[in-house]
């Protein structure tokens, strides 16, 4: 993300795990986010433009980022395994980089499902202060159900034309769990033109979280 990114490499049930991290200037910082990036198999990586806006939001509220290449993607050994896998990578991430205090969970698109998958499996256990979903796949994806008491420490954005996941999907989804979605008028899955907006409104949600 810049010249201060921190490369690592773990070491998961695949195989190894590509990860880059990125710190606050802050010393006093909030705690660690992991980010979960798009659908492998359609070029997703965690270079992706969406994955690194949120990164950087989360690092301008004073969080610790870390992004990683899920199996099969980059230096990331292994192959895709439509998400089952890649939340047990999400995991593996978590219990190394972040295996205690706060926690922050977050996705783009596909990403967002595992991560939703992800934070559903930490819940009960961890100091899970903030869940932040975008462009979430609900369309293609079971994702999970959030628990009520987490809801005011989740953040759902999408694009109102999104074209690769309707916004009625995620409607759909959120609907029975009374979980209010943010939608970005006229933004598509990328959103193209948008990323400020995207990285305010995220860094708002962290902001108002910490008050």
């Amino acid at each position: 993300m810049n010249s201060q990114t921190e490369k690592i490499r773990l070491q998961g049930a695949a195989g190894a795990i590509e990860v880059q991290r990125d710190q606050p200037a802050d010393a006093a910082r909030a705690g660690i986010a992991v980010i979960a990036h798009p659908h492998p198999l359609f070029g997703g990586t965690m270079d992706n433009k969406v994955v690194q806006t949120m990164a950087r939001a989360f690092v301008s509220c004073g969080w610790t980022a870390v992004r990683f290449n899920f199996r099969g993607v980059g230096a990331s050994e292994g192959v895709h395994d439509e998400g089952r896998g890649e939340c047990e990578d999400m995991l593996n991430v978590v219990a190394q980089l972040a295996p205690e205090g706060p926690l922050a969970i977050a996705g783009f698109s596909f990403g967002a499902f595992v991560a939703s998958c992800a934070a559903e499996k930490l819940w009960a256990g961890r100091d899970l202060r903030q869940l932040v979903l975008v462009g979430t796949a609900a369309s293609r994806f079971s994702v999970a159900t959030l628990p009520a008491e987490a809801h005011e420490r989740t953040l759902v954005v999408h694009g109102e034309a999104d074209d690769t996941v309707p916004l009625a999907a995620v409607m759909d989804w959120a609907r029975p769990q009374s979980l209010p979605v943010t939608v970005i008028p006229g933004g598509g899955h990328f959103f193209h033109g948008q990323l400020p907006l995207l990285k305010s409104l995220v860094a708002r949600h962290l902001r108002a979280g910490a008050a």
